[in-house]
């Protein structure tokens, strides 16, 4: 299989929103459970150490129409919510045993009750993340809240999790996080040798599969993408940012970097590259786990912060990546994402450094507008910079 026919197989599966790859994963071990992790961040880590399965529930990607979810969660939310829950409705989510939903925004937390309401018959969890980072309390909040959510995991599962089992998932993880970077880095060093709806699809299926899969898939791949033959293009420079939980669509992945944007840096699928460095292994990993979440993890819109800023870690993100702009992309109706739009902009005229702004839908389907702003935004910063 070249490397075009396998991202086509992988688009094929993440467009499936019947979950095939879970179907698969369930029929191979009857009798085993499978969580469903919606984004930002949640601890893949614990689920995989109890042989369980973590999925990414990434909503419906505009794949099916909201006919039932309307009802019972507000209209005027984001897509991911609505589309999440209409795949519950529709009775596609119903190889998920758990859910998580992390302390991300209002309607996460909304979602998770509604939920829950809905769906008695799975359990749905509501992950507490520290609010206030710089008290010395955080740790010993969430490492309990880790607790919990084992406690949870154990109790589905009929069976206790060991410390030596979850240190095994982290160093999985670890090395999937590191692979990750490594098509990431490619994409910041040389952009023209892997776009990022290549590299997003590389890496969302690895939300649908065990990690031990996907850690094969990329350390086939990476040499190949190494090795292209392919010639450098005299692109804009820019970072995608706000697009942390709702997914935009591909097609507008692909009309902003025809429109001639290099996205060397994006805030998408952040999980995979959650953590600064490896998590600590061969000690009490649900401290090494909290510690690196409060210590030693990436800035996002719906992360808290201690003694650092959002704004600062952003402006640190664009000097490091080198670009010539900034294009904020935000879902619909995301108040995190719309909210740091306004603060980081400020700070971006103060620089000087162009920027290009505007909202998506998960069905979007007419992107001309979007091409006709990214054009001419490439335009003003070659051209007028």
């Amino acid at each position: 299989m070249t490397f075009d026919e396998r991202i086509e197989r992988y688009l094929e599966i993440i467009d499936d929103v019947s979950f095939p790859t879970v179907k698969e994963w369930k029929a191979r071990h009857p009798g085993e459970k499978v969580v469903g992790m919606f984004p930002v961040y949640t601890p893949y880590e614990l689920a995989h150490a109890a042989g369980m399965l973590p999925v990414g529930l990434y909503g419906a990607g505009g794949k099916i129409e909201i006919d039932h979810a309307d009802s019972r969660i507000q209209s005027f939310v984001c897509s991911i919510a609505r589309s999440t829950l209409e795949l519950g409705l529709r009775d596609l989510t119903r190889d998920f045993d758990v859910l998580w939903f992390p302390s991300i925004c209002d309607v996460a937390r909304n979602l998770s009750g509604v939920w829950q309401t809905n769906f008695p018959d799975q359990a749905v969890r509501y992950i507490h993340y520290p609010q206030n980072m710089a008290s010395p309390a955080a740790l010993i909040h969430y490492r309990t809240e880790l607790r919990q959510l084992l406690d949870m995991i154990e109790a589905a599962g009929g069976g206790r999790v060991s410390d030596e089992s979850i240190n095994r998932s982290i160093a999985a993880y670890n090395v999937q996080r590191k692979l990750c970077g490594e098509l990431y880095a490619i994409k910041h060093q040389t952009p023209w040798m892997l776009s990022t709806y290549e590299a997003y699809v590389l890496i969302r299926i690895g939300t649908l599969m065990p990690v031990e899969e996907h850690i094969d898939i990329l350390r086939e791949v990476i040499p190949e993408i190494r090795a292209r033959k392919r010639q450098s293009r005299d692109f804009v420079r820019v970072i995608l940012e706000g697009s942390f939980c709702e997914q935009p669509p591909l097609e507008l992945l692909k009309v902003l970097e025809e429109s001639g944007c290099a996205i060397v840096d994006d805030d998408l699928l952040m999980h995979t590259r959650w953590f600064t460095g490896d998590v600590p292994t061969g000690g009490d990993p649900l401290s090494a786990l909290a510690e690196a979440y409060i210590n030693r993890s990436r800035y996002s819109s719906v992360r808290h912060y201690g003694n650092t800023s959002r704004k600062g870690e952003f402006l640190k993100k664009i000097r490091e990546s080198h670009v010539d702009g900034v294009i904020f992309a935000a879902p619909k109706f995301c108040e995190p994402a719309l909210l740091d739009y306004v603060l980081f902009k400020d700070e971006l005229e103060k620089a000087g450094i162009a920027y290009l702004g505007f909202e998506y839908e998960e069905k979007m389907g007419v992107f001309e507008s979007i091409r006709t702003q990214a054009e001419t935004f490439v335009e003003s910063v070659m051209f007028f910079s």
